[in-house]
């Protein structure tokens, strides 16, 4: 069911808001009193929002009302944004008046706050008409305040299960058992997590060790809790006494009476299963941890955790969880063939078989998306419903509470509102996509998806935060850790829930799309044959995101036409991606996109200058010109003082002075492939702000300037592929107190010798050097709190 997100919208417009400067709500006057009736608005409607989340699902008139909530709260936000962008272009303005312009500058500066005023006057009183309009029907569904705690229903589970009926898991029972006859010598019970995402097993593998002969006689005493959303301490004791002693009533009793209670029951060894625990607060489990401790040494006990949360598993036990994987395409095919036919009856449809292979394939080694699909075709052996079910998206099919998207929506659920949108926007990209963490943050970032950051924290470290949390959640997969971001995959199935819920926010769409809701913010262009831009784009007007994806061959007119449809028809573009593109040159009018905050050119070979308009992209945060054929970064990229991520690719030897008040909020630099480059730009002291420069293959930079030594905030310095003759930077006497804050320093240099490298001072770095003359001739690891001097010869 497609989710409206509508709490974190408001939530985010409302912060806006709050944080219009004085100077900025000035740049239209007569506002401030229709701003102050669109804020007191919102804040009674956000009220209850949360209340309308949960029953909208039961209630149409209210869906839909909260849908047209959503597009006002939308509109509402591109006006606050306007604020800023007029700030910015009036900062911008200040920052390079030209005296010989100045009449014409004193003139413009007069004129256009006047109009700026009279449009923002008319859009402000036109939402807080809408909003009124819509007043009497809002009121009309009683809505109550409730708190924004994300619970799971609770679902019941038992100790039980037909051994005959799993398939594929003994190497995984085998693996837990021989964990529980390991001795242990804690007082406290150990705690083996099985985690994984939903539908994986994790319940039936617990519940096939449970009921092992060899687990029965090692365990006297075997207890099985499913424990759900609800980690109440006195709930589970009581429901632990009554697994023990079987019918005995303990619902009045006191906590006191209870912990008495289950301590002089738990007298001899026992196995503990606690099914599908949620629980994230480490108090609420050493709480019963402690009760289920030993009086008189080390424990015997076991204990046997579920949960779909690498989090609560490292709270609940410093054993490395295990990790149940997928099973293989073979066990699926059987599972399958269990449930889609009865007994011996798939000897007959040979046909069915084969398209049953391509089906089971869409699963990924999920048993109950197996289960789901094989149910759904049960006694079915007309081969187009097989047909259908191999054509169509899992999240497009009927399913019941406790088939796979159900299951697994409980896990989305869990989720705080703000993580639930940024999962959903992971829908943008294709299935088996490799995911980059930076560039995902700053998507995220691009579209305001990303909390405000807390005291000494940037908005990248919100991002990585949040992406931290969805790879606890088992919603995410590592896939490699390159140090200063890392890859990361989403299962098919977590894709499908992504894909179900976001589908009145993102779309992939293709030359052959025919519709579109009119209302999509965010689109993925992939079509690897595009013959003609597709006509819904042309009908569009509201999308923030851009993705254009396996395009490359596409012609360059249709390039051409496609950028020249999205500037002129999406005015509110936050995020552009044209990686790979063969345009040659980017139209003047992109710089209409007063509110683009990401804009993706790598791998742009043919173009090699930007438009003159350029500069006009105030908000731009993200830039990234890797692989472009650009000659010289031009003045105008100078002007972008919101710019937070820039990479480039020159070919010029020299860059030019960065100049004082420029850049002042970037952090994060990179110069890749400059081949002609000899040394980094003078003025380097002015990027107060940068956190991480990494030079890659930039062959021809003999030295780094001493400037660097000014950049106080500069944590992370990566130089690979660069032929440093002579690299140094060097601390005077009487500067000793201008220090790095260097945290990691990586250097793969191919050089003939490194004759000195000294003198960073920094509470703790580290450093990797591997030098090389046509081959590895070291490689040195070191961790060191003072200044540090290496030769390599």
């Amino acid at each position: 069911m497609a989710e409206t997100f509508l709490f974190n919208i408001a939530k985010r417009v409302l912060a806006k808001i709050g944080n219009l400067s004085v100077d900025e709500v000035r740049l239209a006057f007569n506002v401030k009193t229709d701003l102050k009736k669109l804020e007191d608005t919102m804040i009674s409607i956000k009220a209850v929002l949360l209340d309308a989340e949960r029953q909208q699902h039961q209630n149409e008139k209210l869906r839909l009302c909260m849908w047209k909530l959503r597009d006002i709260f939308y509109d509402a936000e591109n006006v606050i944004d306007d604020f800023k962008c007029e700030a910015l272009r009036k900062q911008d303005a200040i920052n390079h008046r030209d005296n010989n312009n100045l009449k014409v500058r004193v003139l413009g500066s007069c004129c256009l706050p006047l109009s700026f005023s009279l449009k923002m006057s008319h859009k402000i009183k036109d939402i807080n008409g809408r909003l009124g309009e819509l007043a009497t029907e809002w009121k009309s569904f009683d809505l109550r305040q409730c708190s924004d705690n994300r619970h799971v229903f609770r679902r019941e589970t038992i100790s039980f299960v037909d051994s005959s009926d799993v398939i594929g898991r003994d190497e995984d029972k085998e693996n837990i058992i021989s964990m529980l006859m390991k001795p242990s010598e804690a007082r406290n019970v150990p705690a083996i997590p099985i985690v994984g995402i939903g539908g994986l097993g994790k319940t039936t593998l617990a519940q096939l060790v449970y009921n092992d002969d060899r687990v029965t006689s090692l365990f006297p005493l075997k207890i099985w809790i499913c424990v759900s959303e609800e980690f109440d301490l006195s709930r589970l004791l009581r429901l632990i006494i009554q697994s023990v002693n079987k019918g005995e009533r303990c619902d009045d009793s006191t906590l006191d009476a209870l912990q008495a209670r289950l301590r002089s029951l738990l007298t001899e060894k026992f196995l503990l299963v606690l099914d599908d625990v949620w629980n994230e607060n480490k108090a609420k489990w050493v709480e019963l941890r402690n009760l289920l401790r030993s009086t008189d040494g080390f424990s015997p006990s076991k204990i046997i955790v579920t949960t779909r949360s690498l989090n609560v598993a490292s709270i609940m036990s410093s054993i490395p969880p295990y990790i149940l994987k997928g099973l293989p395409l073979e066990d699926c095919l059987t599972l399958f063939t269990k449930w889609a036919f009865n007994d011996g009856d798939e000897r007959h449809y040979s046909n069915l078989i084969r398209i049953g292979e391509e089906i089971v394939k869409k699963c990924k080694g999920v048993p109950l998306a197996v289960r789901t699909l094989g149910s759904l075709l049960f006694q079915k052996t007309d081969e187009s419903d097989w047909i259908y079910i191999r054509e169509s998206e899992i999240w497009r099919l009927e399913q019941h509470e406790n088939d796979i998207l159900p299951v697994l929506k409980l896990s989305y659920n869990h989720l705080p509102s703000h993580l639930q949108r940024c999962l959903a926007f992971l829908s943008l990209y294709k299935k088996d996509e490799i995911y980059y963490s930076d560039r995902v943050i700053y998507l995220w970032m691009a579209n305001g998806l990303l909390e405000h950051p807390r005291q000494n924290q940037e908005r990248e470290d919100v991002g990585k935060r949040y992406l931290n949390e969805l790879l606890s959640s088992c919603l995410i997969q590592m896939e490699q850790d390159y140090w200063l971001y890392f890859t990361f995959k989403m299962h098919d199935l977590v894709h499908d829930l992504a894909l179900d819920v976001s589908q009145k926010e993102c779309k992939t769409m293709n030359s052959e799309t025919e519709t579109v809701d009119e209302n999509v913010r965010h689109l993925l262009l992939c079509d690897e044959k595009l013959v003609e831009v597709p006509r819904v784009l042309g009908e569009m007007k509201n999308v923030k995101t851009v993705i254009i994806q396996d395009a490359s061959e596409a012609s360059k007119t249709i390039h051409e036409s496609l950028i020249n449809l999205c500037v002129s028809n999406f005015k509110y573009l936050r995020a552009l991606e044209l990686r790979d593109s063969p345009l040659s040159a980017l139209p003047n009018s992109i710089g209409t996109l007063k509110h683009l905050r990401d804009l993706d050119l790598a791998k742009c070979e043919g173009i090699r200058e930007l438009p003159r308009s350029f500069y006009k992209l105030r908000s731009l945060q993200f830039l990234n010109l890797e692989g472009t054929g650009l000659k010289q970064l031009p003045d105008s990229v100078q002007r972008l003082i919101e710019l937070r991520h820039l990479v480039i690719t020159i070919k010029a030897t020299h860059l030019k002075e960065i100049r004082a008040g420029c850049w002042t909020s970037l952090q994060y630099l990179k110069l890749h492939y400059c081949t002609k480059l000899e040394c980094l730009p003078e003025g380097m002291q002015y990027l107060k702000s940068l956190r991480t420069l990494v030079l890659n293959d930039c062959v021809k930079l003999v030295s780094l300037p001493r400037s660097l030594k000014f950049l106080s905030k500069l944590e992370h310095l990566e130089i690979v592929g660069c032929l440093l003759i002579n690299l140094k930077m060097e601390l005077e006497e009487e500067e000793k107190d201008l220090q790095l804050s260097l945290k990691t320093l990586s250097l793969t240099l191919r050089i003939t010798c490194l004759k000195r490298f000294a003198t960073i001072a920094s509470s703790r770095i580290f450093f990797h050097f591997a030098a090389i003359t046509n081959s590895v001739l070291s490689k040195l690891v070191r961790s060191t709190s003072m200044a540090t001097e290496s030769h390599f010869s």
